[in-house]
């Protein structure tokens, strides 16, 4: 093997650092002129990225060389794997993956109030995370204000009460929305909650140009899996269209929506139908914003990604890689993407929160740490570690600054992220990435022969699919064909939970009502009426909804007000159930 080393100067803000690094270069095999080409591109974009002021050394001191390269190359290389920050992006997104910038550490909170909230926002932002994520409780997640009679008794349980400007501007009191990310999980009341905070950036004279994070915003994966939605499918489309169509005009840098697979996942499915059907989700996002007139290089580099990193470490890893593979070939082949952004596909990971034990918490602390790894090593672009108590509860103070210590030991104690795509060239790895691959387009293929995404949920296809997926894994746990440790097997005699558990008070969901009176008690109706009416008349006229539901927002209409005054217009979808 021959190696071949250069020198380049690194910038930084305040100096200049030159690092010698070497790339395993093919002894055999002449590189073709294309292949040249890439390798040539990919050195300059390398040289021009900022790396991070650390030490890319082993623990014993060895020089770690940025990438490796297999010592024949042939025609299939760059049509399969190619470059980091090339077509078709298998060995990851950017140029110098983590040597330049480390993932996101975006921890997913939101509990009580959002009094409370913010306060564990401070908390981790004090200790090290990078970016924010927003865990809204049920009934913000159904479109119900805290005082709705169908909200009792769950309001601020499962994540954060927010039913107002009011309560979003309470809960990003003191953050400045204009240096971090932030993130939100909601889907079907998704524009509303975007509407509370484009109002608290303007207040904070945040230009929306500048906001950056993420709107989960998929409602397609709502029908198939996690079952929250509002209105019907196509209607939901349409509002979805709508916001990403108003995103890419007014809000540049802000991811509109994220593609969501962990929910398909943690439903039952197998990696194969999670990759599937998340992409395909994608695909229908892109055909919607192309059928409205949009320039598909316009919006599709704003669109993201959410997958599971679940125990199966390697099948895991090869999820990840296949994924940006195929969305790249789709966004350039068949859509007609010529922005290489367009064909970049990044994803946020959450670690697996069906895998989690009640019995033997502590072991949750390893089944996290080794589905971060995972994601780490497939090229996640932003992570959530989940905490060792969250079957249980909602994770305690010091269960999720151990979640948050377990991205930080990986980022800084392993060397994993001095090497990218370190996996590349192992048989296994490659031969599963293939197959994962192949599976997806199978099901695609299916999928089209139903007449598309929503066709295909108006006929329960993918409800059925993960059901029997879910089915097939529970019989094999049952029948002692799969471990599950601590549970049926290795379990100990008188399992007893012995970790603190947070407690949400019955005050929380009195104190939300109390506050949505004042609110009510000092807004002004006549503006609200109006803008409710707005609302209602841009359902009927086919414009986009978000300018008057951000009006709406900003004269303090609550949640629940602007989704009664929608269903008004749009109605409701109740699925057909399957077995």
């Amino acid at each position: 093997m021959s190696w071949q080393a250069w020198l380049w100067p690194i910038p930084y803000p305040d100096k200049q650092i030159e690092e010698t690094v070497t790339l395993a270069m093919p002894e055999k095999g002449k590189p073709d002129n294309e292949f040249s080409a890439a390798k040539e591109k990919w050195e300059q974009e390398f040289s021009r990225s900022p790396l991070r002021d650390y030490s890319f050394k082993t623990v014993s001191g060895e020089t770690v060389d940025p990438l490796h390269l297999p010592p024949d190359i042939d025609g299939a290389y760059l049509d399969q794997l190619g470059f980091p920050g090339q077509y078709p992006f298998t060995r990851g997104a950017q140029a110098s993956m983590y040597r330049g910038k480390l993932w996101t550490m975006r921890q997913f909170a939101g509990f009580g109030t959002p009094e409370e909230t913010n306060e564990r926002y401070k908390f981790l932002l004090k200790h090290g995370q990078t970016g924010l994520s927003v865990a809204y409780d049920m009934p913000t997640l159904m479109g119900y204000d805290a005082d709705d009679a169908l909200a009792r008794g769950e309001v601020g349980r499962c994540g954060v009460a927010v039913s107002s400007l009011d309560d979003m501007e309470t809960l990003f009191a003191g953050i400045d929305l204009g240096s971090i990310s932030v993130s939100q999980t909601i889907n079907g009341p998704s524009f509303i909650l975007l509407a509370f905070y484009i109002a608290v950036a303007r207040q904070q004279g945040v230009s929306l140009r500048n906001l950056r994070g993420t709107l989960q915003a998929d409602i397609l994966k709502e029908y198939i899996a996690q079952k929250e939605w509002i209105f019907p499918p196509v209607e939901s489309m349409r509002i979805i269209t709508d916001m990403i169509e108003y995103c890419s005009r007014e809000m540049p840098l802000y991811h509109s929506i994220s593609v969501s697979g962990y929910h398909i996942r943690e439903a039952g499915s197998t990696a194969a139908q999670e990759l599937a059907f998340t992409l395909v989700d994608g695909f229908a996002y892109v055909e919607h914003g192309i059928e409205r007139g949009l320039d598909v290089d316009a919006f599709a580099p704003r669109i993201s990604f959410f997958f599971n990193s679940h125990l199966d470490f390697f099948e895991e890893i090869a999820k990840f890689r296949a994924a940006r593979r195929i969305w790249a070939k789709r966004l350039r082949n068949k859509y007609g993407a010529k922005d290489p952004r367009s064909w970049r596909l990044r994803f946020h990971t959450q670690t697996a929160g069906c895998t989690l034990t009640e019995q033997q918490p502590e072991n949750n602390i390893a089944r996290t740490a080794f589905q971060a790894l995972a994601a780490v090593l497939g090229g996640t672009n932003s992570l959530h570690t989940n905490a060792m108590d969250e079957t249980i509860a909602l994770p305690t103070e010091k269960a999720a600054m151990i979640a948050l210590r377990t991205q930080q030991l990986i980022a800084y104690e392993t060397g994993t992220a001095n090497v990218i795509d370190p996996l590349a060239g192992s048989w296994y790895m490659e031969e599963m990435t293939d197959r994962m691959e192949t599976r997806a387009e199978e099901y695609f293929s299916h999928i089209d022969e139903i007449g598309g995404v929503i066709a295909a949920i108006e006929a329960s296809y993918f409800q059925k699919e993960i059901a029997q997926a879910a089915y097939e894994y529970q019989q094999a746990v049952d029948a002692g064909q799969r471990y599950i440790v601590g549970v049926n097997e290795f379990a100990n005699e008188n399992d007893t939970l012995d970790i603190p558990i947070l407690e949400i008070s019955p005050e929380v969901e009195l104190r939300q009502k109390a506050k949505l009176r004042g609110l009510r008690d000092r807004r002004n109706d006549g503006q609200v009426h109006k803008a409710l009416q707005d609302i209602q008349d841009a359902c009927r006229n086919n414009t986009n909804i978000m300018y008057p539901v951000i009006d709406a927002a900003e004269s303090y209409a609550t949640l629940g007000e602007i989704v009664t005054a929608m269903k008004a217009v749009f109605g409701t979808w109740i699925e057909e159930t399957v077995f």
